[in-house]
């Protein structure tokens, strides 16, 4: 039997089926042949990693009948589009024809090849990520398009297909490889977790190498040459002209575009991976049928990012670095964080107990100007027990000791408990600290009824969107340009339809966020109403003279 490499195994294939072959095509066939232990293939949507496969697990039986190949869709069904795939293969491509080489025996889910002599595990076998596949055994796993919108919608399915993923290690022969196929539809992908992996060899094409996102622009400076200028998402979306809808002008190694009217959004790219196949035509069509940027940005250029919108999107949050100084003049005290005044001041407190499954001991604290800014100045979780007492009854430390520390350094004026729970007690507690401490501070219990949900799209989506929140880099965590913070990734997945997820830090937030007042800044003051004639009649002067003898 001759054995050939799988670039001319595919070449082969790809000349009794007529097809016109990409030049990243054969890139993906270099690194299938060779990716290691661990390997990771992203593409995006309709670039025909699919077939690539088939083909692939028809090269590797060909080349060695004894190779055990399980392949995981996102289902079943999904899976054995593959296993059919590559069975097709092998009755078609030449060098499988000459040498008689095809499917000996079996059905979709699990058949044997020619030439293969293990009688439990069979060369393919097919089966979804959710399916048991606890007694199997192969050399190499696949993984293709395991993540979608279906399993990675809640915690709990993340976790699920992170542990399904996580059985996958004893199934493997020792030395075998793990392949990854597909593309991103959550913020924290598992494919973003594997491309951090060292041991890991990633090919990753996307649909535009080169791209620029601008928002409200008539004019944009780029350091490619531009071939696509998107605007807007949707069916709202538009493939603009040059000529028509805007000039471009070269200017050293840049290149400036003037768009004749502005735009809300633009994106730009370069160059199509696969100009041929996927057109101006085309590419409008896909993009109009994108319903959200997240769509279009995870299943088209590959970034981590959910297919729908982000409710509250964090990076809509203002970072800043300074701490509040309290400063005196004129006999009085105030407040100022940077070179602005602060005017209010709010605390929420969620208490906890700790025990499995429940949130954590948030507390929120928020700085507000006379702007209507809201600074979200610390996020913190209080741990231990919620108050921790000598033998005489005296509170030592415990989560209210921990509040205490906080209230003292901020000054906080007053705080909010949310009294639901464990909270009941959670006050009585507090001012039993604040007294040993000798500390001044407002204490209120109040009981939530409304929908938690509910309470934090009311309470932060406005000013959010607005461009009033601000948050400090405490909260973000901010390392090296990439926020870590468990804060921001529960901005990140908050979704309105779930009831159970992680989001204590933003139900404290919230309700510290509604108990200050909303403020009408000096921007709103800027000059004197101005003075309309009044036609109103009046029952006129009358002078009374008055008697209090």
């Amino acid at each position: 039997m001759i054995k050939v490499g799988f670039a001319a195994f595919f070449l082969i294939y790809a000349e009794v089926q007529n097809w016109d072959v990409p030049d990243f095509h054969l890139d993906v066939c270099d690194f299938l042949e060779d990716y290691g232990s661990l390997g990771l293939l992203m593409m995006p949507r309709g670039h025909g990693k699919s077939t690539i496969l088939d083909i692939y697990n028809a090269w590797k039986l060909y080349s060695n009948p004894e190779h055990l190949i399980l392949h995981q869709g996102a289902t079943d069904p999904d899976a054995y589009k593959v296993s059919r795939g590559t069975e097709q293969v092998l009755e078609r491509h030449p060098l499988c024809q000459i040498y008689g080489f095809k499917k000996a025996r079996g059905e979709t889910q699990k058949w044997w090849c020619s030439g293969s002599t293990d009688v439990r595990h069979g060369s393919i076998h097919a089966r979804g990520i959710l399916s048991n596949v606890t007694g199997a055994r192969a050399n190499e796993i696949q993984n293709d398009d395991v993540e979608v919108p279906s399993n990675i919608g809640t915690p709990e399915a993340r976790a699920k297909l992170r542990y399904r993923l996580g059985e996958q290690t004893h199934i493997l022969i020792p030395g075998g490889q793990e392949l990854y196929v597909g593309t991103p539809h959550t913020h924290d992908s598992l494919y973003s977790e594997i491309k951090q992996n060292p041991d890991a060899k990633c090919l990753i094409f996307k649909m535009f190498e080169d791209e620029k996102r601008f928002e409200s622009v008539n004019e944009c400076l780029i350091g490619f040459k531009p071939v696509y200028v998107f605007s807007g998402i949707g069916r709202s979306s538009k493939l603009l002209a040059e000529g028509e809808d805007y000039q471009i002008q070269k200017t050293g190694r840049s290149y400036k575009i003037a768009l004749f009217q502005n735009h809300n959004l633009i994106d730009v790219y370069g160059e199509a991976l696969w100009s041929k196949r996927f057109t101006a035509k085309e590419m409008q069509k896909r993009r109009r049928k994108c319903r959200t940027l997240n769509e279009w940005d995870s299943q088209y250029q590959l970034h981590a990012k959910p297919v729908g919108d982000v409710r509250l999107d964090p990076d809509k949050l203002i970072p800043y670095s300074v701490e509040p100084v309290l400063k005196r003049a004129n006999g009085q005290y105030y407040m100022m964080l940077g070179n602005r005044q602060i005017v209010g001041m709010t605390a929420r407190w969620d208490p906890a107990s700790g025990k499995k499954n429940s949130d954590s001991s948030s507390v929120a604290l928020v700085l507000h100007d006379d702007l209507g800014n809201k600074y979200w100045h610390r996020s913190i979780e209080l741990t231990g027990e919620v108050i921790k007492t000598d033998k005489d009854g005296s509170p030592i430390g415990g989560q209210v000791w921990q509040l205490c520390d906080l209230i003292e350094e901020y000054y906080i004026p007053k705080i909010v408990i949310e009294s639901n729970g464990i909270g009941e007690f959670a006050p009585a507690s507090l001012k039993a600290a604040l007294k040993k401490r000798q500390l001044r501070c407002g204490v209120e219990a109040k009981h939530s009824v409304k929908s938690k949900n509910v309470r934090i799209l009311e309470a932060i989506e406005g000013p959010l969107v607005s461009g009033l929140m601000w948050a400090h880099v405490s909260v973000l965590d901010s390392v090296e340009g990439e926020n870590t913070s468990r804060q921001y990734k529960q901005m990140q997945q908050f979704n309105p339809a779930i009831t159970e997820q992680e989001d204590d830090h933003l139900d404290s937030l919230a309700g510290a966020i509604v108990e200050s007042p909303e403020r009408v800044g000096k921007l709103h003051r800027t000059s004197e109403p101005r003075a309309r004639e009044d036609w109103r009649t009046t029952g006129g002067i009358i002078e009374a003279p008055l008697d209090f003898q």
